[in-house]
């Protein structure tokens, strides 16, 4: 065996990891942006899978995702948190969510969503939040507002709870 296939052999035998990015977008009164996936129940950030087969970072991951999703092409602000969430029937997942900004009317106004697979979008209020993101996705929505408006930094979390 050469030394390539027994550095291959190792690489393939690591424990898989799954990755995924996601902005946090507000509008001028502070509700937060989500969106309706037609491939499962619930709602959600604007974003997905990091596409790491193609060198993709967190960051360009997040951007990609929210013009995929909703149309805009919007730059991410800083890292807001990262949570590791344990699998239950998956791998466990690491998840990035940045500062996608505060919308303008003409931002919301220009929202396409896409149709292969989103239904619909709204914008909630941090008091609904949970309403609409149970579980470790709802809790790291509310640590990453704190972490806006609080100057914090990024946040490190488990199952959306905070370590450290």
């Amino acid at each position: 065996m050469t030394t390539t296939d027994t550095y291959a052999a190792y690489i393939a035998s690591l424990p898989r990891i799954l990755a995924g990015a996601a902005a946090l977008l507000r509008d001028a009164e502070g509700r937060v942006l989500l969106v309706e996936p037609n491939y499962r129940e619930g709602w959600a950030l604007p974003g997905g899978t990091i596409e790491s087969d193609d060198g993709e970072t967190p960051r360009q991951g997040a951007r990609r995702e929210t013009l995929e999703e909703i149309g805009l092409d919007l730059r991410m602000g800083r890292l807001l948190t990262v949570d590791w969430v344990h699998g239950t029937g998956r791998p466990p997942v690491v998840a990035y969510v940045y500062d996608g900004g505060v919308l303008t009317d003409t931002d919301l106004g220009a929202i396409t969503l896409q149709e292969e697979e989103l239904l619909s979008w709204r914008l909630v209020p941090r008091e609904e939040v949970l309403d609409h993101l149970p579980g470790a996705l709802g809790r790291r929505v509310l640590v990453a507002l704190d972490a806006l408006t609080d100057g914090s930094g990024t946040v490190e979390l488990e199952n959306g709870h905070r370590v450290g």
